[in-house]
């Protein structure tokens, strides 16, 4: 089993939005929510200054990585299975050998263009559906 992974980082443009509106209400908390409700404006804007810090922190904070994913892959060895049969290769929402060979290039393809696969496992599952034709 091989294991990748992946880490997420919110882009700038995602941070400089949610800096911009959590300084609203960090403003509607100030003027509005403290002098009108009292100790809930104070925990509204104290709320609104940590979600703001949050904010700006991920989007432009150095040493923030993002959240990490891990995604565990099965290699079968493929030496044990007759090249004639096809493996049951099985995806969250459809079995590949359900699909004909056009199907699963172009399955294939998106997996590629989308970034849940390398080049390499492309070119090696490519070569593998063409063989059984």
């Amino acid at each position: 089993m091989r294991r990748r992974r992946v880490t997420y980082r919110p882009s700038k443009a995602q941070g400089a939005f949610g800096l911009v509106w959590g300084g609203v209400f960090v403003l509607i908390g100030l003027f509005v929510a403290i002098p009108l409700f009292g100790p809930f404006g104070i925990l509204w804007t104290l709320g609104a200054i940590g979600i703001t810090a949050m904010n700006g922190y991920q989007a432009f904070g150095k040493k923030y990585t993002g959240p990490e994913i891990t995604i565990e892959e099965d290699n079968p060895q493929t030496s044990d299975v007759h090249p004639s049969s096809p493996t049951p290769e099985t995806h969250d929402h459809i079995p590949s050998t359900a699909l004909d060979a056009k199907q699963r290039l172009e399955q294939l393809e998106s997996l590629r263009e989308s970034g849940l696969i390398t080049q390499s496992e492309y070119d090696r599952k490519r070569r593998e559906i063409l063989e059984r034709l």
